[in-house]
Protein backbone atom coordinates (compact mmCIF):
# COMPACT_ATOMS: atom_id res chain seq x y z
CA UNK A 1 0.00 0.00 0.00
CA UNK A 2 2.80 2.20 0.82
CA UNK A 3 3.29 3.65 -3.06
CA UNK A 4 -0.06 2.60 -4.45
CA UNK A 5 -1.26 5.74 -6.36
CA UNK A 6 -5.16 4.69 -6.83
CA UNK A 7 -7.33 1.85 -5.17
CA UNK A 8 -10.46 0.23 -7.52
CA UNK A 9 -12.87 -2.22 -6.35
CA UNK A 10 -14.13 -4.88 -8.67
CA UNK A 11 -17.45 -3.53 -10.55
CA UNK A 12 -21.02 -5.57 -9.63
CA UNK A 13 -23.10 -6.76 -12.16
CA UNK A 14 -25.42 -3.87 -12.41
CA UNK A 15 -28.45 -5.70 -10.78
CA UNK A 16 -26.47 -6.89 -7.89
CA UNK A 17 -26.44 -3.69 -5.77
CA UNK A 18 -30.26 -3.71 -6.01
CA UNK A 19 -30.38 -7.07 -4.78
CA UNK A 20 -28.28 -6.65 -1.78
CA UNK A 21 -28.05 -3.00 -1.15
CA UNK A 22 -24.54 -2.92 -0.99
CA UNK A 23 -21.17 -3.35 -2.93
CA UNK A 24 -18.98 -5.42 -0.68
CA UNK A 25 -15.70 -4.42 -2.63
CA UNK A 26 -16.43 -0.98 -2.75
CA UNK A 27 -17.42 -0.51 0.89
CA UNK A 28 -13.97 -2.27 1.63
CA UNK A 29 -12.13 0.49 -0.95
CA UNK A 30 -13.35 3.12 0.77
CA UNK A 31 -12.98 2.31 4.19
CA UNK A 32 -9.06 1.14 2.58
CA UNK A 33 -8.85 4.67 1.36
CA UNK A 34 -10.05 6.77 4.18
CA UNK A 35 -7.57 4.48 6.31
CA UNK A 36 -4.78 5.59 3.84
CA UNK A 37 -5.39 8.62 2.46
CA UNK A 38 -4.57 7.19 -0.88
CA UNK A 39 -7.32 8.31 -3.61
CA UNK A 40 -10.42 5.78 -4.40
CA UNK A 41 -11.94 5.49 -7.88
CA UNK A 42 -14.75 3.64 -7.67
CA UNK A 43 -16.71 4.23 -11.16
CA UNK A 44 -12.90 3.25 -13.03
CA UNK A 45 -13.96 0.20 -14.23
CA UNK A 46 -16.69 -1.19 -15.54
CA UNK A 47 -18.60 -4.38 -16.45
CA UNK A 48 -18.61 -4.05 -20.58
CA UNK A 49 -21.17 -7.53 -20.45
CA UNK A 50 -23.06 -9.45 -18.18
CA UNK A 51 -21.35 -12.46 -16.44
CA UNK A 52 -22.80 -15.72 -15.43
CA UNK A 53 -22.77 -16.84 -11.79
CA UNK A 54 -19.53 -18.97 -11.82
CA UNK A 55 -20.29 -20.67 -8.22
CA UNK A 56 -20.48 -24.20 -10.35
CA UNK A 57 -18.19 -23.49 -12.53
CA UNK A 58 -14.38 -24.91 -13.28
CA UNK A 59 -11.75 -21.98 -13.29
CA UNK A 60 -11.41 -22.52 -17.20
CA UNK A 61 -15.40 -22.00 -17.38
CA UNK A 62 -14.83 -18.71 -14.66
CA UNK A 63 -11.92 -17.55 -16.92
CA UNK A 64 -13.75 -18.11 -19.77
CA UNK A 65 -16.95 -16.75 -18.10
CA UNK A 66 -15.08 -13.32 -17.35
CA UNK A 67 -12.95 -12.76 -20.75
CA UNK A 68 -13.23 -9.33 -21.63
CA UNK A 69 -16.09 -8.75 -19.43
CA UNK A 70 -14.43 -5.60 -18.00
CA UNK A 71 -13.17 -2.23 -19.26
CA UNK A 72 -11.89 0.98 -17.73
CA UNK A 73 -14.02 3.85 -18.84
CA UNK A 74 -12.82 5.79 -21.73
CA UNK A 75 -13.16 9.11 -19.77
CA UNK A 76 -10.91 7.51 -16.87
CA UNK A 77 -7.65 6.42 -18.69
CA UNK A 78 -5.65 9.41 -18.39
CA UNK A 79 -6.02 8.89 -14.00
CA UNK A 80 -4.60 5.49 -14.53
CA UNK A 81 -1.55 6.08 -16.69
CA UNK A 82 1.53 4.70 -14.73
CA UNK A 83 0.01 4.56 -11.70
CA UNK A 84 0.17 1.60 -9.20
CA UNK A 85 -3.65 0.00 -8.89
CA UNK A 86 -4.72 -1.52 -5.87
CA UNK A 87 -7.82 -3.79 -6.80
CA UNK A 88 -10.18 -4.80 -4.07
CA UNK A 89 -12.11 -7.94 -4.21
CA UNK A 90 -14.43 -8.81 -1.08
CA UNK A 91 -13.75 -12.89 -1.97
CA UNK A 92 -11.14 -14.50 -4.36
CA UNK A 93 -12.02 -18.11 -5.14
CA UNK A 94 -10.15 -18.82 -8.73
CA UNK A 95 -8.61 -15.78 -9.22
CA UNK A 96 -10.55 -15.22 -12.61
CA UNK A 97 -11.91 -12.02 -11.77
CA UNK A 98 -9.69 -10.30 -10.36
CA UNK A 99 -7.33 -11.18 -13.41
CA UNK A 100 -9.76 -10.33 -15.69
CA UNK A 101 -9.93 -7.04 -14.31
CA UNK A 102 -6.08 -6.77 -13.46
CA UNK A 103 -5.69 -7.28 -17.55
CA UNK A 104 -8.21 -4.54 -18.84
CA UNK A 105 -6.09 -2.20 -15.72
CA UNK A 106 -2.70 -3.30 -17.19
CA UNK A 107 -4.27 -2.51 -21.44
CA UNK A 108 -5.56 0.63 -20.17
CA UNK A 109 -2.16 1.94 -18.71
CA UNK A 110 -1.47 1.20 -15.14
CA UNK A 111 1.98 0.58 -14.59
CA UNK A 112 1.08 -2.12 -11.94
CA UNK A 113 -1.90 -3.94 -10.15
CA UNK A 114 -1.90 -5.38 -7.09
CA UNK A 115 -4.71 -7.60 -5.48
CA UNK A 116 -6.27 -6.94 -2.07
CA UNK A 117 -9.32 -9.01 -1.21
CA UNK A 118 -10.60 -9.87 2.11
CA UNK A 119 -11.04 -13.62 1.97
CA UNK A 120 -9.96 -16.35 -0.18
CA UNK A 121 -11.95 -19.26 -0.60
CA UNK A 122 -9.75 -22.86 -0.98
CA UNK A 123 -11.54 -25.48 -2.10
CA UNK A 124 -10.73 -29.23 -0.80
CA UNK A 125 -8.68 -31.67 -3.35
CA UNK A 126 -10.96 -34.16 -5.12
Amino acid sequence: MADADLIVPVPLPWWRPFRRRYNQAALLAVALGRDTGIAMAPNLLQRRRGTFSQGRMSRAGRLRNVRGAFAVRQTQTARLAGRKVVLVEDVMTSGATVEACARALRRAGAARVDVLTLAHVVLAQQ
